[in-house]
């Protein structure tokens, strides 16, 4: 059985430690923990990993946020992924820094990345672990808010968010996203 784990984020230097790019890290630790490293190819940096016979490949698209639907669709139908074992990391506001959630379903709540997903996909029916990162933001700034760097007493807790991601991914695979939700979703 084969898993595709998708961070989602946008490319560049300038994103790269942005509270919109948290599951680009997410999925960056779990290849260092994994001992893999990404190559870049079609839509996207992709790895993979073996974990008890299941092939976990992790994508991290290169489509930019907004179009990430196009990057997820091209690479679950060359690995053939059914949605079923698909889980993509997202950031989300509507959650305190420091809170996971994982979902076997829903909406985008605004998200452009899950909203990009959505209508490739044609589903709002694929796992999704959201990330919080918090809502800091005056009114009509959340862009900026979501596109800034975290700051430094928000940054001792990105270590607990992506020990805590790595487990949750293996559980996925391994047991199931019920089984997975029952055990971490609290």
């Amino acid at each position: 059985m084969n898993f595709l784990i998708v961070g989602l984020g946008n490319i560049g230097p300038e994103y790269l430690f942005t509270r919109h790019n948290i599951g680009f890290m997410a999925v960056d630790y779990l290849a260092k923990t994994k001992e893999v490293s990404f190559k870049q190819d079609r839509l996207g940096a992709i790895t993979s990993y073996k974990v008890k016979g299941h092939t976990v490949y992790l994508l991290k698209p290169s489509t930019f946020m907004n179009l990430s639907g196009k990057a997820v669709n091209y690479w679950c139908q060359q690995l053939k992924i059914e949605k079923e074992r698909l889980l993509v990391l997202t950031d989300d506001i509507a959650l305190p820094l420091e809170t996971l959630r994982l979902k076997p379903k829903g909406s985008s709540g605004g998200h452009n990345g899950l909203k990009s997903i959505e209508e490739v996909l044609q589903t709002q029916e694929y796992g999704r672990l959201r990330m919080g990162i918090g809502a800091d933001f005056s009114k009509g700034r959340q862009a900026d808010f979501v596109l800034s760097n975290f700051n430094s007493d928000e940054i001792d807790i990105i270590p607990f968010i992506l020990i805590r991601s790595n487990e949750i991914i293996d559980c996925f695979c391994l047991e199931g996203i019920q089984q997975t939700m029952n055990k971490y979703n609290q």
